[in-house]
């Protein structure tokens, strides 16, 4: 990318603030029941956080068309309208039934890359299967069941079918992924919501977590996608269209193939850079709390595809 000590300073620092802030205004929320009061908090603090970053950005993953949100939409410009030409996808709170209800792994979430290199997905289904780093290309594929995905990558890593973990969104669409698994006698992660997290486990080995598959947000997909291009991975997903209408939509937004089939890269290419901060404690970062100086303490992550660099960041938000 052009100009890339400005990036690092704009892009990489200042991008945490960004999720801190959606974080900090939606965690007032965590285990009040209203899951609509808490995403408007974390879209207001997301966006106004944004209009104050030197870019010249672009929502193309956002909370949908403009006659369905009236902040973040896709389309619409942030920034001060200065710098780097960005495309944006966010979730100011993927999560929102977790927070209602106090559960885990709420994040607040954005990745940016230059204009053009993040897919402009519809606000629709997404098929999807991921999986960490260090594996042969290729292991995975949509177009396989789920227990000969999880052979591949068992035998790829050398490891028992019986002690592959699957991540699984909790939902009665995946009860033949579930089915399947079970014949095969691995583990299954059930999870309530939050399959950016779910995908995101799969990087890391102390989560446990093999693989993750099913059918979620196809924002969520291109989200999830800009993690791996920075911490390594593999990941397809497959839009999946209920009637005319979403398939209008889709192509709305240039996308004539209704059934392609994408990687990792055509979701998410170039610099990619990803942000995230933790609503709720999770498995991947600590949730929102109360500080000792009666501000609020958070814990972020900030990824980078270009330099590989994982940033953990524990901030105190001290009231002024």
């Amino acid at each position: 990318m052009a100009n890339n000590n400005h990036l690092d300073r704009v892009l990489v620092l200042e991008l945490v603030r960004v999720t801190e802030a959606a974080a900090i205004a939606a965690s007032k929320w965590v285990g009040k029941g209203d899951k609509n009061a808490a995403d408007q908090a974390a879209v207001e603090a997301l966006r106004a956080a944004l209009n104050k970053l030197e870019i010249d950005g672009t929502i193309v993953i956002g909370e949908g068309e403009r006659d369905e949100a009236p902040m973040l939409y896709i389309g619409e410009k942030v920034g001060l309208g200065e710098g780097p030409e960005i495309d944006i996808a966010l979730d100011p709170l993927e999560g929102t039934t977790i927070t209602a209800n106090g559960g885990a792994n709420a994040l607040a979430v954005v990745a940016l890359a230059e204009k053009g290199n993040l897919l402009n997905a519809p606000d629709v289904y997404m098929d999807k299967i991921g999986v960490g780093g260090g594996l042969p290309p290729g292991i995975i594929d949509l177009d396989k069941s789920p227990s000969d995905n999880v052979k591949a990558v068992a035998k790829a890593r050398g490891k028992a079918v019986e002690d592959m973990m699957v991540c699984v969104l909790e939902r009665p669409r995946h009860d033949y992924i579930i089915n399947d698994l079970r014949k095969l006698g691995c583990k299954i992660k059930l999870i309530p919501d939050g399959d950016v997290a779910g995908v995101i486990a799969t990087a890391d080995r102390e989560t446990g977590v093999d693989l993750y598959m099913g059918t979620g947000g196809a924002p969520e997909g291109v989200l999830a996608a800009a993690a791996l291009r920075c911490i390594g991975g593999q990941f397809e997903g497959r839009l999946v269209f209920r009637n005319d209408d979403e398939k209008a939509r889709a192509r709305k937004w240039g996308i004539e193939d209704l059934d392609r089939k994408y990687n990792l890269e055509e979701l998410a290419s170039g610099d990619v850079i990803f942000a995230a901060t933790g609503v709720t404690d999770g498995s991947l970062l600590k949730g929102v709390r109360l500080s000792k100086r009666g501000g609020y303490s958070t814990h972020s992550v900030v990824m980078r595809a270009s330099t590989h660099t994982v940033r953990w960041v524990q901030t105190d938000h001290v009231p002024g």
